[in-house]
C-alpha cells in the first residue's frame, strides 16, 4: 500500500487530530478520576509515589527527528540513502534549552522511527547516524542536555521497522486489522502485521544499548506494541524494567481519549496513551483492572505543536488560544501533556515554534 498513514492504523477509538483544539471537548472539564478504592496500592511494578512523581512532572517535550525530518514523509520506505540524514547547523542543547525555558521537565526523543535509520551508532546495524554525513550521536547529546538543563531524559522506540524488516511484515505491507494479536483462521490476506523472531532479537539487542549505554532513563516509549504480539512484548517489559527498574514504560495504546484501554494491544504497559486528543470531560481514569487486578495508570497526552509530527515546511504552530486551552484541559483532566515539537532540516527548533511555546508558558502560566 502506497504512503499508508500511521493515523489509519491505530483508529478502532479514533479521534481526528481537528479535535483535539476545538472549543467543545474543554466544556465542562473536571478533575481526574479518584481511585475507587483509596487504600488500594494496586498490581503495578512501580510505587504510587514514583507514578505520582511522574506525573507531577506535568509536561514534557516530544521530539520526532530523523530521517523523516529530510525525505517529507512520516512513514518512509526504509530504502532511503543514509546520506539524505544531513542536519547543517545541529545543535541539540538548543533543543533542551527551548524545553527548559517552555517549563517543560521532561523529554523523549525519538531514537529511531519507521524507517529504521537509528540516532545512535548502533553496533547492531549501519543504517545510522555513523553512516550519515552528520555523525553526532544525538542520543548522547540529547542524554547530555537534559543532564545540563534538569530535564528528565526518554526514549522512544518504534516496533514498525521499513528498513530492518528480517521476515517481518509491516503496516506497509499488510493492512492494520482487527485480527491483531489473535491466529486468523482464514487465509493469508486475513494476516495482520507482525514481526518476526529475528526482528524482535534485534529489537532487544538495540533497546539493550540504548538503556545501558546512557545512564538513567525516566521513560521507555514502545510505539507501536501490537506488531510484537504478546508474549515477546511482556518480555520487553520485564527486560526494560530490568535494565532501567525507575524508568516509566509506555506502550502505546493509539489514537483514542484513553477511556478504554486495548490490552490485546498494548499491554503490559506503565502508562495509558492519549494520542491526539484529550481525556474526557470526566477526567482520566487512572485506576484500570485488568485480568482482575487493579492497576494505576497515568495517562499521557501526545500531539504535535501543528499538525505534523515531525517537521514539515509551513506546518506552523497552532493558535496561542488552542494550545493554551489544551494544555489546561488536559492537565485539569488529569493527564501529563508530550508537545511534540520537530527540528528543523538544519538540525534546529525553528524560531516559530520557540516563540510559540514561550507564548505558551506565558498564557498559561506554567511555572518553571
Amino acid at each position: 500500500m502506497s504512503d499508508p498513514s500511521r493515523r489509519r492504523f491505530i483508529r478502532s477509538s479514533a479521534v481526528g487530530a481537528g479535535a483535539l483544539l476545538t472549543g467543545s471537548p474543554f466544556a465542562g472539564s473536571r478533575g481526574a478520576n479518584t481511585p475507587d478504592d483509596p487504600g488500594v496500592n494496586g498490581a503495578q511494578r512501580l510505587s504510587l509515589s514514583k507514578l505520582k512523581q511522574w506525573e507531577s512532572l506535568g509536561y514534557g517535550m516530544f521530539i520526532h527527528f530523523g530521517m523523516s525530518t529530510f525525505v517529507g514523509k512520516e512513514l518512509p520506505e526504509g530504502t532511503e540513502d543514509p546520506e539524505r540524514y544531513a542536519p547543517d547547523r545541529l545543535d541539540v542543547d538548543q533543543w533542551i534549552a527551548t524545553a527548559h525555558e517552555a517549563g517543560m521537565k521532561y523529554a523523549v526523543l525519538t531514537t529511531k522511527h519507521v524507517s529504521g535509520h537509528c540516532l545512535w551508532p548502533s553496533q547492531y546495524t549501519d543504517y545510522t547516524v555513523a553512516s550519515s554525513p552528520n555523525k553526532t550521536d544525538v542520543v548522547l547529546a540529547f542524554v547530555k542536555a537534559c543532564r545540563k538543563y534538569g530535564i528528565l531524559p526518554g526514549f522512544y522506540y518504534c516496533s514498525w521497522d521499513n528498513h530492518h524488516k528480517f521476515g517481518s511484515m509491516t503496516p506497509s505491507d499488510l493492512k492494520w486489522s482487527p485480527v491483531m494479536n489473535a491466529f486468523p483462521t482464514g487465509d493469508q490476506k486475513d494476516l495482520a502485521p507482525f514481526t518476526s523472531s529475528m526482528y524482535q532479537t534485534f529489537q532487544t539487542a538495540q533497546l539493550t544499548e540504548l538503556l545501558t549505554r546512557y545512564g538513567p532513563i525516566g521513560e521507555v516509549w514502545i510505539d507501536i506494541p501490537g506488531v510484537l504480539g504478546q508474549g515477546y512484548r511482556s518480555f520487553l517489559y520485564q527486560h526494560i524494567a530490568g535494565l532501567q527498574p525507575d524508568a516509566l514504560i509506555m506502550m502505546n495504546s493509539g489514537i483514542s481519549d484513553g477511556e478504554e484501554y486495548n490490552k490485546d494491544y498494548a499491554w503490559p504497559s506503565d502508562l495509558i496513551a492519549i494520542e491526539r486528543s484529550i481525556p474526557p470531560a470526566s477526567g482520566h481514569k487512572k485506576w484500570r483492572t485488568i485480568d482482575g487486578k487493579k492497576y494505576y495508570m497515568p495517562g499521557e497526552v501526545c500531539v504535535p505543536l501543528g499538525k505534523e509530527w515531525f517537521y514539515v515546511e509551513g506546518d506552523d504552530p497552532r493558535s496561542d488560544d488552542d494550545l493554551s486551552g489544551a494544555y489546561k484541559a488536559i492537565r485539569r483532566r488529569g493527564a501529563n501533556l508530550l508537545l511534540d515539537v520537530p527540528p528543523d532540516r538544519h538540525g534546529l527548533i525553528p524560531e516559530a515554534a520557540v516563540k510559540a511555546l514561550s507564548r505558551l508558558r506565558k498564557n498559561a502560566r506554567i511555572a518553571t
